[in-house]
């Protein structure tokens, strides 16, 4: 086969995203293609965010190379197609704010959400996380930073805004930053609307990959108010296996279907026990099945299934998310794989908003 650049450009077309399952001919994604006597050099966007796909398609591509130009030099740049800013103001340099809910307490929702958070930083994206439940603010604890308190700084343009915590790379602003928990207990209507406003209005962000906005429980009024308020990427429901939890997901799915956030799926947490001393045996100890039902039910997907385990209320109370941890552990793989299937359902919720219908290559 003769080397041309509409030749490689065909080749490299029928290369697949591993998250979208379409090649990157259907998706636009090859911008530009160069060829000299001696190199290849290729230009390629992919939809938000590619720290999870970019190797991949990198060696796919190179691989493809090999094959038809093995005696060129081979130059691969892959970037993010440019998208909108999630929000405005100080939310404006976030790509892509994701709600964790649960329709009750008590499903461990804050353990997901600070595991996801992590989770996503440990691929080099910038995370941060809003800890929204006023009566209850769990990530301070579960950061090891309880106590600390946002400072306010003076941003270039004049105006002043509070600045998060830093903990493991990741930002944190949190209820338990502002105010104490005999507070909480007090905290109604009007000012409990201000100091929401404060996390999400006043916090500066910075530019971030990923928000991880942990919402208090429940489906009331606070928490249409705050998906209404927060231009959302989507949502992850938390729940446990037992039927009394799968009633409130169906609530927590209606609520986000009325305010047109769409749900990446459901996390089933505390789903089995495994006992360390019979590592074949598996405990359903608060029933099986169930995430797996609601998820069939309103056909959205199962993000995957979390042990209850010991190391992770260790990690909780100590402030270090498991994920993070030194120690091989089979939670920590399950959540991993969880954070890469989110991965996977913003990065189609992306095509599908900001997809183009004709080829961005240049000739």
């Amino acid at each position: 086969m003769q080397l041309t650049k509409d030749n490689v450009i065909i080749e490299l077309g029928n290369i697949q995203d591993p998250d979208l399952n379409l090649s990157l001919n259907e998706l636009n994604a090859i911008k530009s293609v160069n060829l000299t006597d001696t190199a290849v050099q290729v230009s390629v966007e992919l939809y938000q965010p590619i720290q999870w796909v970019y190797s991949d398609v990198k060696s796919a591509i190179k691989n493809k190379l090999n094959e038809i130009a093995p005696n060129h030099i081979h130059e691969i740049f892959i970037q993010e197609k440019d998208t909108p800013n999630a929000g405005k103001n100080m939310l404006s340099g976030i790509k892509n704010i994701i709600a964790v809910s649960s329709g009750k307490g008590g499903v461990g929702k804050s353990s997901i959400a600070s595991n996801l958070a992590a989770g996503l930083s440990l691929s080099g994206a910038k995370v941060g996380i809003i800890d929204g439940d006023v009566y209850g603010p769990s990530q301070p604890t579960m950061f090891g930073v309880t106590g600390e308190q946002l400072m306010i700084t003076q941003l270039p343009d004049g105006t002043q805004a509070a600045l998060p915590i830093e903990q493991f790379g990741i930002k944190i602003a949190s209820m338990g930053f502002i105010i104490n928990r005999d507070e909480a207990a007090i905290v109604r209507g009007p000012m409990l609307a201000g100091y929401f406003s404060m996390l999400f209005e006043q916090v500066y962000w910075e530019n971030l990959d990923f928000l991880v906005f942990d919402l208090p429980p429940g489906t009331g009024d606070i928490q249409l108010t705050l998906t209404q308020k927060i231009p959302l990427t989507g949502a992850v429901i938390v729940t446990t296996p037992q039927e009394i939890s799968l009633a409130d997901v169906r609530r927590s799915i209606t609520m986000f279907n009325k305010v047109k956030v769409d749900v990446i799926g459901i996390v089933e947490n505390m789903s089995y026990f495994i006992p360390e001393d019979m590592p074949d045996k598996k405990y359903y100890i608060f029933g099986e099945g169930g995430g797996k039902r609601i998820a069939e039910e309103f056909g959205v997907e199962l993000l995957g299934q979390v042990p209850l385990n010991m190391a992770m209320r260790e990690g909780n109370d100590g402030g270090m998310p498991i994920i993070l941890s030194n120690a091989d552990s089979h939670q920590k793989e399950v959540l991993k794989d969880i954070t890469k299937n989110i991965v996977k359902g913003i990065r189609k919720l992306n095509y599908e908003k900001y997809k183009v219908s004709s080829p961005i290559i240049e000739i």
